[in-house]
């Protein structure tokens, strides 16, 4: 890395950052055939050494449509080491192959509506009786459940999953449809809701909500991981419907792309 900077680690959570770039196809085809080999091993070096980092993942991606032609996904806790890989990856095939066209930088957080211990407990207690050991077996379960879901949102394992979908998001701040205008009950009953929706698309959508105010034009970054690009279509129209989404949600763009193997990747991209 350059230099001995201090790592820029987050109180809790991680680093994430969404890179998509064009593939300068003409630069490209001017560059000798030895250049355009050194260039190819650079890269799968440089992809090799990111992985290879302490806690860091790297996902590499052709994307689909004319927006981007080549996508990363970087996560990890030092944002200083994620900085540098950035530069390092921009600038990988050459100084004239890549042109940026479009990121975004957010950090994964836990959610602010999550259900607490005693809202549960108050939830079960008319089938389970406090202080009886169905009850605190039931509790137990409850915490766990609610730990492994923290961890995954706060320090989340990428699935090599083929379908990746990327948008940013924000929460409407309009007359009459003001997120932050409602009561903090009523956020938390509408994204109860809203989670239950996602819920169900457990085992085809894996989701991760990442925190970008401040950070970024939006103010949350949305990535779901699918098997199948019809899941990622699917989910997405029946959360729409959600009040949500359907009254309080402003969306960006959307990027979707292929993971795939570096190797697999230079025969897409055609380098």
């Amino acid at each position: 890395m350059d230099g001995a900077l201090d790592p820029l680690v987050p109180h809790e959570g991680w680093h994430v950052l969404h890179l998509f770039y064009r593939v300068e196809h003409a630069a490209w085809q001017e560059l000798p055939r030895e250049n355009q080999l050194s260039a190819r091993t650079q890269f799968a070096s440089l992809v090799q050494e990111v992985r290879s980092a302490d806690t860091v993942q790297l996902i590499t991606m052709s994307m689909v449509s004319p927006k981007a032609d080549l996508g990363f996904m970087l996560v990890g806790p030092d944002l200083q080491l994620l900085n540098a890989f950035e530069k390092r990856l921009t600038l990988s095939l050459g100084a004239d192959i890549l042109t940026p066209v479009y990121s975004y930088y957010s950090l994964t957080e836990s959610s602010e509506y999550t259900t607490s211990g005693e809202e549960y407990g108050a939830e079960i207690a008319p089938d389970k009786k406090p202080g009886t050991a169905e009850y605190e077996a039931a509790m137990q379960e409850f915490r766990d459940r609610i730990a492994k879901y923290t961890r995954h949102r706060l320090y989340p394992a990428l699935p090599d999953w083929p379908v990746l979908c990327f948008y940013p998001m924000s929460k409407k701040r309009e007359q009459g449809q003001n997120w932050y205008a409602l009561p903090f009950e009523t956020r938390r009953q509408l994204m109860k809701g809203h989670a239950a929706v996602g819920r169900r698309w457990s085992g085809k959508i894996l989701q991760l909500i990442t925190g970008s105010t401040g950070l970024d034009d939006h103010e949350w970054g949305v990535t779901l991981f699918a098997k199948n690009v019809s899941d990622v279509k699917g989910i997405i129209y029946e959360m729409r419907f959600d009040p949500v989404s359907a009254d309080y949600a402003d969306f960006g763009d959307f990027f979707i792309g292929l993971q795939m193997p570096v190797l697999q990747l230079f025969s897409r991209l055609q380098l």
